[in-house]
């Protein structure tokens, strides 16, 4: 391609994004999914905040099924002023007992709802909520009613496979991560500093 053309090709792009910036006048929180089968929605999740904080922003982390153990993200982002909540049970599949899960569930769902309701947070990560609707710990509409009544500048994000069908109707953006390779079904050990 000369060298001409290739100018004329991005000029054409420049344009185009241009006119999309331009367009763009709403400024307000969104709501971002992260699901499908794929390896990286929590990553995902946690390189936002990582950014947000960044930038001087607040975020506030609520963790489902994570269970208590070390957390790299938590090492790192807590001491910049980001708090975390973890369900105490973990695993969900573990514990096999729905009461003590359901209640864990509300337990730290109460930290969510006070995150949703908080003006000074600008970002909060609902980490494998979507698992907490469709194992019936949560009732989809409380969760509907807080993202709706949330701070107009609060971005949520929200992670799991699985995701409710009104969830995505109600996200702004949704990021569907497809696994074509993983390294556990070869046979290779999670690694401290990669999956957790």
């Amino acid at each position: 391609m000369s060298e001409d053309r290739h100018q004329q090709r991005q000029q054409r792009l420049k344009e185009q994004v241009d006119a999309r910036i331009a367009a763009a006048k709403e400024a307000r929180g969104i709501l971002i999914i992260f699901t499908g089968n794929g390896k990286g929605k929590t990553t995902a999740a946690f390189g936002t905040v990582t950014r947000a904080v960044g930038h001087g922003q607040r975020a506030g982390v609520i963790q489902f099924i994570k269970g208590e153990w070390p957390n790299g993200e938590r090492n790192l982002l807590e001491p910049h002023g980001v708090e975390f909540q973890v369900m105490s049970t973990g695993f969900t599949w573990e514990t096999q007992n729905k009461a003590s899960d359901t209640q864990a569930c509300q337990d730290v769902w109460l930290h969510g709802k006070r995150m949703l309701a908080d003006t000074s947070l600008d970002l909060v990560v609902l980490d494998e909520l979507t698992y907490m609707l469709s194992f019936g710990y949560l009732a989809l509409q409380e969760v509907l009613d807080a993202l709706n009544h949330r701070p107009a500048h609060q971005t949520v994000i929200i992670t799991g496979r699985g995701c409710h069908r009104d969830l995505l109707e109600l996200a702004d953006t949704v990021s569907e991560l497809r696994p074509v390779k993983h390294a556990f079904d070869a046979g290779i050990m999670a690694q401290q500093g990669i999956d957790w």
